[in-house]
C-alpha cells in the first residue's frame, strides 16, 4: 500500500518537473525569438526611391476663391495673391525641384451663397479638395515610399489640409504617418483647442465648425451655401498631433469663435462673408510675435525640410 503511495508521488514529482522543464523551453524559446525579430526589425532596411522622386514634397491646399479645378499645380496662376503662394514660390526659389516637389492642390475652391448663387456649395468644394489632396499623396507615395511630406492649407483649404492629416494620423490616410514632416493650418474652421500646437498668441475660442455646430449647419441651408459644419475631428490628428501647427489671430471668428449663443446669428454671418483679419495673414504680426503666419511656415518648412536633405 504504502510502496503504491510511493510511486505515486514520485510519478507526481515527475510530472511537476517536466512541465516545469517545458514552461523554461517556451520561456526561452518565447526569449530567442524576441531577439531575433527585434534584430531582424533593426536590420531591416528603409524604404528606398527609385531615380526621379523627390527627398521631400509640399503639398499646399489654397483657401477660398484662391484656386479652381483647372489651375496649375506647380505654378498656380488662379489667384495672384493667394495666402500660400508666399510660401510655395520662395521654397521653389530656394530647392531644386529634382530634391523638393511643391504642389498646389488645385480645386473649385469656392462657397456658394446669396450673393454668388452659380457657385459650387461649401460642401462639394470641401469635398473635391480633400480628394484632390488625397490623390496627390497617394500618387507621389505609391511610386516614392521614402519621400517626405510637408502639408499646408488655409482657410478653406486649412479645413481639407487639416481632414487629411487627421485622417493619416489615425491610420486612415493615403499615406504613412511617418512619412509626414509637419502640418501647419492657417485659420482652420475645424480648429480644436488642446489639438495640434499653437505656436502664436493664446486662443481661447474654437473653429466655426465646431462653435456653429447644427446651428451653422442650418445656417448654411437656409442661405443656399450647402455649408455642413463638421465639428471635432474623429481622433484628432492622432500620432501627428505633435507636428501639425495651428495659426490663427484670435480676432477671426473662423479660427476663434466662442460659443456664446448671443453671438451665434453674427457669427454665421461672419462665415458667409469676407472677414478683414481673415484675409490678412500674410501681413498681420499679432498672430506670430516679430513674425508673420507666412513667414513662419516658411522659415519651419526650410529647417524641415533642410533636416531631411543631410
Amino acid at each position: 500500500m504504502w510502496g503504491k503511495s510511493n510511486g505515486g508521488k514520485k510519478k507526481g514529482r515527475g510530472i511537476v518537473v517536466a512541465i516545469a522543464i517545458l514552461a523554461v523551453l517556451v520561456l526561452v524559446v518565447a526569449l530567442l525569438w524576441n531577439v531575433v525579430s527585434s534584430r531582424y526589425e533593426e536590420e531591416e532596411p528603409g524604404a528606398v526611391n527609385p531615380p526621379g522622386c523627390p527627398d521631400v514634397e509640399v503639398v499646399a491646399v489654397p483657401g477660398t476663391w484662391e484656386s479652381n479645378a483647372d489651375d496649375d499645380p506647380i505654378h498656380p496662376r488662379a489667384n495672384e495673391n493667394a495666402l500660400l503662394l508666399n510660401v510655395t514660390q520662395p521654397l521653389q526659389r530656394r530647392f531644386n525641384s529634382d530634391k523638393v516637389k511643391v504642389y498646389t492642390v488645385p480645386y473649385v475652391a469656392e462657397f456658394r451663397n446669396p450673393q454668388a448663387p452659380l457657385e459650387t456649395s461649401y460642401n462639394k468644394s470641401r469635398e473635391q479638395g480633400n480628394e484632390r489632396m488625397k490623390e496627390e499623396l497617394s500618387r507621389t507615395f505609391g511610386r516614392c515610399p521614402a519621400t517626405k511630406f510637408i502639408l499646408t492649407g488655409f482657410s478653406q483649404g486649412a479645413v481639407i489640409a487639416g481632414d487629411v492629416a487627421s485622417d493619416i494620423g489615425n491610420g486612415r490616410g493615403p499615406i504613412a504617418a511617418k512619412n509626414v514632416l509637419g502640418v501647419a493650418l492657417v485659420a482652420d474652421g475645424r480648429r480644436e483647442k488642446g489639438q495640434g500646437i499653437n505656436p502664436g498668441e493664446p486662443l481661447n475660442g474654437e473653429g466655426l465648425e465646431l462653435a456653429l455646430g447644427i446651428v451653422g449647419s442650418s445656417i448654411g441651408f437656409l442661405s443656399g451655401a450647402d455649408a455642413t459644419m463638421k465639428g471635432s475631428r474623429k481622433g484628432g490628428f492622432g500620432t501627428l498631433n505633435d507636428v501639425t501647427y495651428q495659426l490663427c489671430d484670435s480676432r477671426d471668428v473662423i479660427c476663434n469663435a466662442s460659443k456664446n449663443p448671443v453671438s451665434l446669428i453674427q457669427k454665421g454671418q461672419n462665415f458667409l462673408s469676407n472677414n478683414p483679419i481673415h484675409a490678412k495673414y500674410d501681413t498681420n504680426k499679432n498672430v506670430i510675435p516679430g513674425s508673420t503666419a507666412t513667414r513662419w511656415i516658411l522659415d519651419w518648412a526650410v529647417k524641415l525640410i533642410n533636416s531631411a536633405l543631410k
